[in-house]
């Protein structure tokens, strides 16, 4: 049975923000990793969104940028959805009942899937499919944007906490 992991980079006043701060070279490196050992991912709409930017090779890029973009597209996708029409290379849209959908992954599949974006964690959540959350907390303060946690959730227990590269500290909490 596969495990629904929820993790996202969060500034430390606890906001996900792709376009405000990017990783450093070890928790780059460090995503990675965990990409290419994924079963494959579930984002909501606009998390997929930014991450098509990796569907395409940049001229700009360098070796760690094409071996992201790599694993990333390697991966089997999920994307829900009620407004996109259609979805790139190696993705499925989920239209329907969501629920249905992420409790048949997980029976079928064995891993991590990785759930992408904080409302479609919120939903997952609610519905109690997640089963473990990954918050790696970076050295800056937006004071704005988007929370970690989209509404409230029931308790949780610590289960891990490293520290990643120079700057970045992953906690890993289960529902408790």
């Amino acid at each position: 049975m596969a495990k629904l992991v929820f993790g996202m980079n969060l500034s430390l006043d606890g906001y996900v923000d792709h376009q405000e701060f990017a990783p450093g070279f070890a928790l780059f490196r460090h995503f990675i990793e965990q990409v290419r050992g994924l079963t494959g991912s579930v984002y909501g709409r606009r998390l997929y969104e930014v991450m098509r930017y990796w569907d395409e090779d940049h001229p700009e890029w360098g070796l760690k940028e094409r071996d992201f973009a790599a694993a990333w597209r390697s991966q089997p996708k999920w994307v829900v959805s009620r407004s996109l029409k259609s979805v790139g290379p190696n993705a499925t849209l989920v239209e329907g009942d969501i629920e249905a959908v992420i409790r048949g992954l997980k029976a079928r599949l064995v891993g991590e899937i990785d759930v992408g974006g904080p409302d479609l964690a919120r939903s997952l959540t609610d519905l109690g499919l997640i089963d473990e959350y990954r918050l790696y907390f970076r050295p800056v303060v937006l004071g704005r944007g988007k929370p970690f946690f989209a509404g409230p959730r029931s308790p949780l227990r610590l289960v891990a906490s490293d520290l990643i590269g120079e700057d970045a500290i992953r906690l890993t909490y289960v529902p408790a």
